[in-house]
């Protein structure tokens, strides 16, 4: 598993983001994030966040 990425740092890809628990769990819940934009806060101590669908930008 990826290292899961804590609230507030910079996201390093735009799309969705799943809410994992301490042990890598998912917690059922999803944000939407912009790259080099902080993530938000979690509900809990513990949780991250993981990269499950990246945004798809024409090129």
């Amino acid at each position: 598993m990826a290292d899961k990425l804590t609230p507030g740092t910079p996201t390093p890809k735009s799309g969705q983001y799943s809410v994992v628990g301490p042990r890598g769990g998912d917690k059922g819940r999803e944000v939407t994030s912009t790259k080099g934009n902080p993530l938000p806060p979690t509900q809990k101590p513990g949780e991250g966040y993981k990269l499950v669908d990246p945004t798809k930008h024409k090129k």
